[in-house]
């Protein structure tokens, strides 16, 4: 009966945990709630809403007041023993009187783990691993960061039936329906940052922003290897509202970037590779900004280059119910691709879903998967 009980609350502390995915960063989203052993009341809920203010299991605590002693506490993160930002969550769950953690998986940082047994060297009952898989998505962008220090980064496709991403005049409004494009737009929300090349911005003037009630938009980041692209495109235009980040070579124009940089727009050299920004070089440049995770929303080269690095962990694709053909209209991954299928991305934990009149492959890479499943 217990183990029913703690997967059902493990659930609640993941759907409160995912309200700070995308807004936490450099600090992983945690969600936890309190319960009363006895009656399986839920007395008080709570998540980490951004780095600073208090982890989720300080939230609940608070909210739970004296109701809290003799309670169980289910977290999804195991509670962190050190003290950074804010004081250690063990001391308060101890301070609350919580008479058991239950924990979804453990902290991979070695700086922040060791709560459980401490926790439970000083009386209180203690688990862990419950609904991990699922703890551990919710947390892949820290995860990452923490075990190879580098970002996570998804690459979001919206393509025809046949991998056609616009006509062979650049017509590309819409491939995809409009449940399809809500649902881009809500992964827009999660990421920290957003990544196109030089040609989206020629071809669409993208925003680049989110546009759902209550989004937030993420850094809007552009390859422009030589700095070659005109100041006047939207995603210029608004780089004093919306943080937006220019990538070119280091022989780009001085002046060029100068032009940007008054309009706000700030401007990283990086090495180039084969003519091309040094993806690789460029992951730990965002790293070093506490960029935990990167949407890459751009064309088929762009896309095809970080397949072709072994860069991706996570893939949303799109496809719209509609075949546009043509020899010459742009498709959605280039690159130079593998030269066997066998070194092809083949997505693991495939889920396909319908939204609308379009459907939505999303898995993981092999690289994404080994991630979640490492033994932190």
């Amino acid at each position: 009966m217990k183990e029913k009980e703690d997967v059902r609350f493990m659930r609640l502390a993941i759907k409160e945990g995912l309200k700070g995915l995308g807004r936490t960063s450099p600090n992983p989203p945690v969600g936890a709630v309190v319960v009363d052993p006895k009656s399986g009341e839920i007395i008080a809920r709570g998540y980490h809403r951004q780095a600073g203010e208090p982890h989720a299991e300080v939230e609940a605590l608070r909210r739970a007041g004296e109701r809290a002693r003799g309670a169980t506490l289910y977290v999804t993160l195991e509670p962190c023993n050190h003290f950074g930002r804010t004081p250690p969550c063990t001391e308060a769950i101890l301070a609350a009187g919580i008479n058991r953690v239950v924990a979804g998986t453990r902290d991979p940082n070695p700086k922040a783990r060791g709560g459980l047994e401490y926790l439970l060297s000083r009386g209180l009952e203690v688990r862990s691993g419950i609904l991990e898989k699922e703890c551990r998505y919710l947390t892949r962008f820290f995860l990452k960061k923490v075990l190879t220090g580098l970002p996570w980064v998804i690459i979001k496709v919206a393509a025809s039936l046949d991998g056609r991403i616009a006509t062979r005049t650049g017509d590309s409004k819409w491939i995809t329906g409009d449940k399809a494009r809500r649902f881009g737009h809500r992964l827009r929300n999660i990421c920290d940052a957003i990544l196109v090349g030089r040609n989206t911005v020629l071809a669409d003037d993208p925003e680049l922003t989110c546009r759902i009630p209550g989004g937030r938009n993420p850094i809007r980041i552009i390859l422009d290897t030589r700095l070659s692209l005109s100041p006047d495109f939207k995603v210029f235009e608004t780089a004093r509202k919306v943080s937006t980040w220019i990538v070119c070579g280091k022989e780009a124009d001085p002046e060029k970037e100068k032009v940007f940089q008054d309009l706000g727009v700030k401007v990283f050299r990086l090495p180039e590779k084969a003519g091309r920004i040094d993806l690789s070089s460029l992951l730990e440049v965002l790293a070093r900004q506490n960029i935990l995770s990167v949407l890459v929303e751009g064309g088929g080269e762009v896309h095809g280059s970080f397949l072709d690095e072994g860069l991706v962990d996570e893939v949303f694709f799109f496809v719209g119910s509609v075949v546009i053909g043509g020899r010459e209209a742009p498709q959605a991954v280039a690159g130079m691709g593998p030269k066997r299928l066998s070194q092809a991305l083949w997505l693991k934990n495939l889920k396909v879903r319908r939204l609308g009149d379009s459907f939505l492959f999303h898995g993981l890479s092999e690289q994404g998967l080994r991630i979640l499943e490492s033994n932190s």
